[in-house]
């Protein structure tokens, strides 16, 4: 399979952990306001950021990598929250995205170990 720039790996793999976290909250509740709340406490640059940190000692090399270079991607200046926080988040989708595309076997493996980091319960 061909490879993308790492902007495209982002991309998809901010609409993947997005799907991945809509799996868990429809769970939760059948309350819409409660339901979009508690996605938006999960699919944000300040929770992805302290995931990757909490995931990092279960990635491999490559994929710590990815996660570095993914750090680089410059973000825009209009952008109105914390850019450490964005990178950080950014380089989770990178890392979620690429195994998505190129290894749907590691990406379960890390939806499995997402499951034992985040507790989700109704925020």
């Amino acid at each position: 399979m061909k490879e993308l720039n790492i902007k495209n790996y982002a991309h998809i793999g901010d609409a993947v952990y997005e799907v991945y976290i809509r799996e868990h909250t429809i769970l939760l509740t059948s309350n819409l306001s409660r339901l979009h709340k508690t996605t938006v406490y999960f699919v944000n640059a300040k929770f992805q950021s302290e995931l990757l940190e909490k995931l990092t000692p279960f990635l491999t090399q490559s994929e710590q990598e990815l996660a570095r270079r993914a750090r680089n991607i410059p973000t825009s200046s209009a952008r109105r929250i914390n850019k450490v926080l964005h990178s950080a988040a950014t380089s989770l989708e990178v890392v979620l995205g690429y195994n998505y595309i190129h290894n749907k076997d590691r990406y379960g493996e890390l939806c499995s170990i997402m499951n034992e980091l985040i507790e989700f319960s109704m925020v």
